[in-house]
């Protein structure tokens, strides 16, 4: 069961999401679409029209009331179906006449009602209800005391605070929170209005009251920022405190903490915390990225327990520069895979055209293991380098050759593709081949002008040895295109067995509709019930089954393709075509397809179910009646 307190939030929430919605709506949804006016909207409310057009009228007021139609919504205060309907409206009508409806409902209303009234006075911040709600504070009705402090609170004036300071401590226990409540949301007002002294008094009263944790948290939190630099002993306080919830409080409050003086404090609490506090303590600095100590984290980094070490490397990504670049380089290639994984994430991350400059500075003069690690760099942070990368691709070792393909994959230009087309055709190193024909793939789709693209790949396909024949053309499958498709479409037509199996897959594949032809073709002229003349079929008919076309261009398809199908398997592929987009022409080849014996109940099936989706118009009688098939 909810709490009494949690009921009260609910309540207030929910009203507040209500009128958010209905004031989010003002400028269209939420005007009355009939386009009544104000007079005939109160019309309504007066008649005996039903509860649920009610309530649609009390949404339209929301708009377009004043005043004058406040009578008639504080009169549904009482009706337990259209309360929270007119306090909808009466929240947002301009003027006293709505403030003075409310508090005459709250001297009237009980229980639920009553509670709703005084929600609403709470979100209007009502100051002359100040008394009347005071008075509400020692209600025999939990939820309406409750309602009454959270609504003083949202007043948040000096008589509002007053009362609820002078009753903190005395209030009942299920009362007592939602007091401490008030005083918080009267401290934030005083905050705000510039009166920290009095804000943090609340606070530290709330804090040294008997309340619930989450109120003691709310008013810590407070007290710590509204004494500004003096807060910050507090804050401390929570981040050495063994109680979770103290110590989350601290590292909220810190990320709020106005200024630099607190960015020490942090990094003075890293040498004093547990690994596992300490990681938080540091990413809590990041957030602070504009003032953070970065020393510290850098300290972090280096040495120290694992998690803090995998937290302040993490952090150096967000908020490092490029002096950070050498000590995240260390880290790079220690033996431990996490720390180097981390650390490489973060020299990919770290923000800046000056952390790229330190990097290829670096790169001049690399050696060892660093030197792949640099040449990734390269590639993951898009930087223009492509003369040391070709330069790294004839390296002694692998690793780095490797690095420097990949790279190049990720930035080389159309000026420099035939560079990796080169390691593709005539790899120097038999063991960098896959990642040659990989990085080839990653650069071709890069390329601005595919057609100029699959162009160079066609002119090395003529010069590629057999084995990388196919890695071009799965490349150019890749790129797509018209070059592509023509390329792809003689090689399906050629003599090797390979390159037709090649290049008949990815034109089965083929993402435009410009394949259409193509496949046709290969369908009519290849062997019937070979292998790749029936992919080439099957290809041509899914493009007429899942491409968007005119539907007689996609009628026309489909009698082309039963016109080249020999085998029932790609007949009945078409039926299922001329079954899914139901017309006149496709009705009119499925009734040409009962004419074949072996396809005839198939044909008849697919017939009736057209028949059926289009409706037995005239035009649909008329072809089935020429055809002997009408029942």
């Amino acid at each position: 069961m909810p709490t009494t307190r949690q009921s009260i939030n609910a309540a207030v929430l929910l009203t507040t999401l209500m009128a958010m919605a209905v004031l989010a709506a003002r400028p269209a949804e939420a005007q009355d679409p009939s386009g009544r006016n104000e007079q005939q909207l109160i019309a309504v409310l007066r008649s005996d029209a039903p509860a649920a057009e009610k309530a649609v009228v009390c949404k339209y007021l929301s708009v377009v009331g004043s005043s004058e139609a406040v009578p008639e919504l504080a009169k549904l205060l009482a009706d337990e179906k259209l309360a929270s309907w007119s306090r909808i409206a009466l929240e947002v009508i301009p003027g006293a006449a709505a403030d003075e409806a409310l508090r005459k409902a709250a001297d009237s209303l009980q229980g639920r009602l009553l509670v709703g009234a005084i929600n609403s006075i709470g979100v209007r911040r009502d100051a002359a209800a100040v008394d009347l709600l005071s008075g509400r504070l020692k209600d025999q009705d939990a939820d309406v005391a409750s309602a009454a402090a959270v609504a003083l609170g949202r007043i948040g004036n000096a008589a509002a605070a007053k009362s609820l300071r002078q009753t903190l401590a005395a209030a009942p226990i299920k009362v007592r929170s939602a007091v401490a409540e008030g005083c918080v949301l009267c401290a934030e007002r005083f905050l705000a209005e510039g009166n920290a002294a009095e804000a943090a008094a609340i606070y530290d009263e709330v804090r040294n009251a008997d309340v619930p944790k989450q109120r003691k948290l709310e008013a810590t939190r407070g007290a710590i920022l509204a004494r500004r630099e003096e807060g910050i002993p507090l804050l401390v306080e929570q981040l050495r405190s063994s109680d979770k919830a103290l110590f989350q409080i601290g590292l909220r409050t810190a990320r709020e903490f106005p200024g630099r003086e607190v960015d020490q404090a942090l990094a003075a609490e890293l040498d004093r915390a547990p690994p596992e506090w300490a990681a938080l303590v540091i990413l809590a600095m990041a957030d602070r990225r504009e003032t953070v100590v970065l020393p510290a984290v850098l300290k972090a980094a280096a040495n120290g327990a694992k998690p803090v070490r995998l937290a302040a490397i993490g952090a150096l990504g967000r908020v490092g520069n490029a002096t950070c670049v050498s000590p995240l380089l260390e880290i790079a290639v220690e033996s431990d895979a996490d720390l180097a994984r981390t650390a490489k994430d973060a020299l990919s991350a770290l923000p800046g055209e000056t952390v790229d400059k330190e990097i290829m500075a670096r790169l001049d003069q690399a050696a060892g293991k660093t030197y792949p690690v640099l040449i990734e760099l390269v590639g993951q942070r898009r930087i223009n380098a492509v003369p040391a990368l070709l330069k790294a691709v004839n390296h002694s070792d692998a690793a780095v050759r490797s690095a420097a393909l990949t790279a190049l994959g990720n930035t080389v230009t159309a000026k420099d593709l035939s560079a990796l087309i080169s390691q593709v055709v005539a790899p120097t190193y038999a063991d960098g081949a896959a990642t040659a024909q990989q990085a080839l793939k990653t650069a071709a789709v890069r390329m601005p002008d595919r057609e100029a693209c699959a162009a160079e790949l066609a002119a090395a396909l003529e010069r590629s040895p057999a084995p990388t024949k196919p890695v071009l053309l799965e490349t150019m499958g890749a790129v797509g295109g018209t070059k592509a498709l023509q390329s792809l479409h003689t090689a399906a037509k050629s003599s090797d067995s390979q390159l037709q199996e090649v290049s008949s897959r990815l034109l089965g594949e083929w993402m435009t509709i410009d394949a259409a032809p193509v496949l046709l073709d290969l369908a009519k002229t290849g062997k019937p019930g070979d292998k790749y003349q029936v992919r080439a079929l099957r290809g041509y008919i899914r493009i007429a089954r899942q491409f968007t076309m005119p539907e007689p261009e996609r009628a026309e398809m489909c009698r082309a393709a039963m016109a080249v199908a020999r085998q029932p398997a790609e007949q009945k592929l078409v039926l299922e075509v001329l079954t899914r987009y139901p017309s006149v022409e496709t009705l009119k080849l499925a009734v040409e397809a009962t004419k074949t014996p072996e396809l005839k109940a198939d044909a008849l099936n697919a017939t009736q179910a057209i028949a059926q989706k289009l409706g037995k118009t005239d035009e649909v009688r008329e072809v089935l009646s020429k055809a002997g098939v009408d029942k």
